[in-house]
């Protein structure tokens, strides 16, 4: 019973956040930016935060007995915290969210590893990979995963949440966003170092890998839409608010939903050091067809874009495009154009070891200032926080200093 009050009473908490006006105030402006719009303000949003850190807050403490109700309750929590500390430009929604269960949503990868962490409680620990993808033979060795989705088991989650909530906040079941950056798999079954002397010394190597993965997460998407699992209504699309009027993220579907009703996201993080043309050779042109395959694509990472937006070009159905702290902004700005969104990523580091004021100001104004020559769209995100030492007042105090940088 006990479980039951405090979910009830976090719900309440939420749907009265959800029925707040600036949540549609917060569409309109993530809409805006995504479809091009002139005359908006950038958006700004945090994710990909250190919660091992935040949950040792009092606010994040659980209550709930129950395993399944403790995860609820954490997710529900999460919400609220982020609502009081740094909005930025969150939007709630007003449903909760529970993910389908699904097995198999591997991508035909089999990751053979050994981990070390500094912090046990942090999920970002360093790696050291096998390595699996050395031959022809390997790479035409991996084989598709068999995706499977237990509707019995979501339709008791999800009756039972609406037994206890329901009432104030209804239960939406949320299915899979695809995650296209090949190379992020292909680096943790083959090193890196030797990925970049294949790229010279056997280059046949690695188009018949990249040409393997792509038709490994095709496997993945005619699955996934088999079995309706696809999901336009996500709210973010890589740390990035999702809201659009091409795509079906507002509305739902009458229908199972197929790759073209989404988002999608894909990147070369490690070709940040091959020039551009390799970068076209053996990325662009091979992946093009699983990125077109969407209906709208993220593009990019931490790699540097700057000097190849040309050949983002190429990918008929990108709208957004990261330039990480490392990029040129002002050749970022002038090859973009007003073509796509400019999605800035602040840097990270500068909330890691204490409260950069002056770095965090620099990065931002002269984002702004280069995007504001040409015209750009453009977005700003914090992402990648690993750990903040667990000051967790700096991600308050970078919300706060950001959005009166932008006047908001």
């Amino acid at each position: 019973m006990k479980d039951r009050t405090i979910l009830y009473e976090l719900a309440s908490k939420i749907a009265e956040i959800a029925a707040l006006p600036v949540q549609q105030e917060r569409i309109k402006l993530w809409k805006n930016n995504n479809d091009l719009q002139k005359g908006s303000r950038p958006p700004v949003f945090i994710d990909q935060l250190p919660w091992h850190e935040i949950d040792r807050t009092e606010e994040m403490q659980l209550v709930c007995e129950d395993a399944f109700l403790r995860t609820i309750e954490h997710g529900m929590r999460a919400i609220l915290y982020r609502w009081k500390h740094f909005q930025c430009d969150m939007v709630v929604r007003p449903f909760f969210e529970l993910p389908k269960s699904i097995e198999g949503l591997n991508y035909g990868m089999k990751i053979l590893e050994e981990t070390r962490a500094v912090d046990v409680e942090n999920d970002i620990v360093s790696h050291a990979y096998f390595d699996q993808l050395s031959t022809s033979a390997e790479v035409q060795a991996l084989q598709a995963d068999v995706i499977e989705s237990d509707i019995k088991a979501d339709e008791y989650r999800k009756n039972l949440l609406e037994e206890i909530f329901g009432q104030v906040l209804p239960v939406r079941l949320s299915g899979v966003q695809i995650h296209s950056g090949l190379w992020d798999r292909i680096a943790q079954m083959r090193s890196v170092t030797n990925i970049l002397w294949d790229l010279v010394e056997k280059p046949e190597l690695i188009e018949e890998t990249v040409k393997k993965f792509v038709w490994l997460t095709m496997s993945t998407i005619d699955q996934c839409e088999e079995l309706d699992l696809l999901d336009p209504m996500h709210t973010y699309i890589h740390c990035t608010g999702a809201f659009t009027k091409d795509l079906p993220i507002e509305t739902g579907l009458d229908r199972k939903a197929n790759a073209s009703d989404c988002w999608s996201f894909g990147m070369a993080q490690m070709f940040s050091t091959v020039s551009p043309a390799m970068h076209e050779e053996f990325e662009i042109d091979l992946v093009r067809p699983l990125y077109e395959r969407f209906g709208l694509i993220y593009y990019g990472c931490c790699e540097p874009l700057h000097d190849r937006i040309h050949i983002v070009r190429k990918i008929k159905n990108v709208r957004k495009i990261s330039i990480s702290p490392w990029a040129n902004n002002t050749i970022a700005a002038e090859q973009i154009g007003h073509d796509y969104v400019f999605s800035s990523k602040i840097n990270p580091a500068y909330i890691a070891t204490g409260f950069d004021r002056e770095s965090i100001e620099a990065q931002v104004k002269d984002v702004l200032a280069a995007t504001e020559r040409t015209g750009t769209p453009v977005e700003l995100i914090l992402k990648d926080v690993s750990t903040v030492e667990n000051d967790i007042r700096r991600i308050d105090q970078w919300n706060n200093l950001v959005m009166a940088i932008i006047g908001a």
